[in-house]
């Protein structure tokens, strides 16, 4: 059995006519009609001679063989991807660490330009962003003021509905109710005191002392005012429930009083102002609440802050925006690769000067882990091509070499010309030998195998599908050519598949069937 290829020009021109894809054999019909438009002006001169006029015919009989039905064309290879390497930026090139023909991975630099301008540009933007963010949280400020610490509210000095101005007081707040003073001490060594040291306190004008605790003392002797040398010593102690840093007071500790008062300082005390004006609402914290560091106490409600706030929102966004674009710029300035690849193409090096894109391609890259083509298939034939189809390339720089490549994609995006339309099928030879991208082949698509199918020769189709059905009593003797023509009996067939040479019947012919057809050969040489 044998194994014969059709190509894609091959099977156009029986469609046309209404004949299935019998691409060359359209045109061995054709002439066989040709033939018969000569014999019928040649049988005359031949004196109506039957066994004359046979001898242009052929005999075949319809028999089984493997059909292979294919697709052919041409195209230019290309590689898997490529990247023209271009710039938007303008300035002097400090590094280009590659060289052509050598790989890159994606995301290698390529160019490191120098970037200082854009580098003050990035910094100044910053700059503005905490600026205008500085401004936002000072107008949230304004609108709900916040406690800096973290402790409980020791004095209230507005109420709900209050209008407040800018400064105004709004609460007191302590971070512990501990209370701390520093006492100094005449003529006393520091040696005389320790830490841990009990020491009496007299606050204000109570009467009562309290005792506190020596935390610190001072390693150098102080000058007073007065001329007087003292030591320092520092005291803690609880507060008793009703001193505030308002008050002063003096000790005695291991037997030495101390020079003069000392203000008492509650430890991590803060007082909350307003910063804008308007009527506090929300106030719904107590004398004595507990209140953590952040959380609002209240609202200063007006039109104004409110205005303050919103422009200082959209300030910030459009610091932000200015500082993302220029970072954004910044990053331009380190030029990568976008894939992994080969560098075709290098057109500049360290210390030249781009002009942004005026400067054209920096560099060419392609990806050589594949190659492909676009090969153009008619409408005709797009039919028979499917993804992963197998596909043989050949290529007249390497005769007698043949590559193996796979349909990868077929398009549905025609282009008609004439009323005749085109679709592209991309193909893809991962194994490409010597085959270089811009090379020029020839691919055959390997659509489909029909095998064992009822088959005769393409010439022995006419128009019409028919054929002409050589009984015996039409053949000669020895069987090797029609001897009567009168006895030829034209049959309507159907068609299927089909190749360069042979053409599959489904219907209206059987095995071993003998059919003539004329040979166009041999009525050449006759007429002439």
């Amino acid at each position: 059995m044998n194994e014969m290829m059709v190509t894609e020009e091959q099977q156009d021109a029986p469609k046309k006519r209404g004949l299935p894809h019998l691409g060359r054999r359209g045109k061995l019909i054709a002439g066989a009609l040709a033939v018969v438009v000569l014999a019928a002006a040649v049988l005359p001169r031949l004196g109506q001679n039957p066994s004359a006029a046979a001898l242009s015919y052929q005999l075949a009989q319809a028999e089984r063989r493997n059909l292979s039905v294919t697709v052919s064309g041409s195209a230019t290879l290309e590689p898997a991807d490529s990247y023209q390497v271009t710039t938007l930026v303008s300035g002097t090139i400090l590094e280009a660490p590659f060289e052509e023909d050598a790989l890159v991975e994606e995301g290698a630099l390529l160019y490191a330009m120098d970037a200082g301008d854009a580098q003050d540009s990035v910094n100044r933007a910053n700059l503005s962003q905490k600026q205008a963010q500085v401004s936002y949280s000072q107008a949230q400020e304004a609108l709900h003021p916040t406690s800096p610490i973290s402790g409980t509210i020791n004095d209230i000095y507005v109420h709900n509905g209050d209008s407040v101005t800018a400064g105004t007081a709004l609460a007191r707040i302590v971070g512990s109710t501990d209370l701390s003073m520093d006492f100094l001490f005449p003529y006393t060594n520091s040696s005389a005191f320790y830490v841990g040291q009990i020491a009496t306190v007299y606050i204000g004008a109570f009467e009562e002392p309290v005792q506190g605790t020596v935390v610190s003392v001072s390693d150098s002797d102080i000058i007073t005012t007065d001329g007087r040398t003292t030591s320092s010593v520092r005291v803690e102690m609880p507060n008793p429930g009703v001193v505030s840093d308002s008050y002063t007071a003096r000790a005695n500790i291991g037997g030495y009083s101390s020079y003069g008062t000392a203000p008492v300082t509650m430890a991590d005390s803060t007082t909350v102002y307003a910063s804008g004006s308007g009527t506090v609402t929300g106030f719904d914290k107590l004398v004595g609440s507990a209140i953590s560091k952040g959380e609002v106490l209240c609202t200063v409600e007006s039109e104004s802050i409110r205005a303050q706030l919103e422009n200082a929102r959209l300030s910030v966004e459009s610091a932000q925006l200015t500082a993302s674009s220029a970072s954004d710029t910044l990053e331009d300035y380190n030029i990568t690769s976008p894939i992994s690849g080969t560098v075709i193409e290098k057109n500049f090096k360290a210390g030249d000067k781009v002009d942004g894109v005026a400067s054209g391609t920096l560099a060419v890259i392609y990806d050589l882990s594949s190659l492909k083509m676009e090969m153009s298939v008619s409408e005709l034939d797009i039919g028979k091509v499917q993804v992963g189809q197998t596909v043989e390339v050949t290529a007249n720089a390497l005769p007698g070499e043949t590559f193996t490549g796979v349909v990868e994609r077929v398009g549905i995006n025609g282009t008609t010309t004439d009323g005749f339309t085109n679709y592209p099928v991309t193909i893809t030879l991962t194994e490409y030998g010597d085959l270089k991208p811009g090379m020029n082949v020839s691919a055959t698509i390997l659509c489909e195998t029909a095998e064992n199918v009822l088959c005769v020769p393409v010439a022995a189709v006419a128009r019409g599908n028919t054929v002409q059905v050589a009984p015996s009593a039409a053949l000669s003797e020895d069987s090797t050519g029609v001897a009567d023509l009168s006895q030829l009996e034209e049959r309507t067939v159907t068609l299927g598949r089909s190749d360069a040479e042979y053409i599959e019947i489904t219907s209206g012919l059987e095995e071993g069937e003998t059919v003539a057809f004329l040979d166009p050969m041999a009525d050449a040489g006759m007429g002439g």
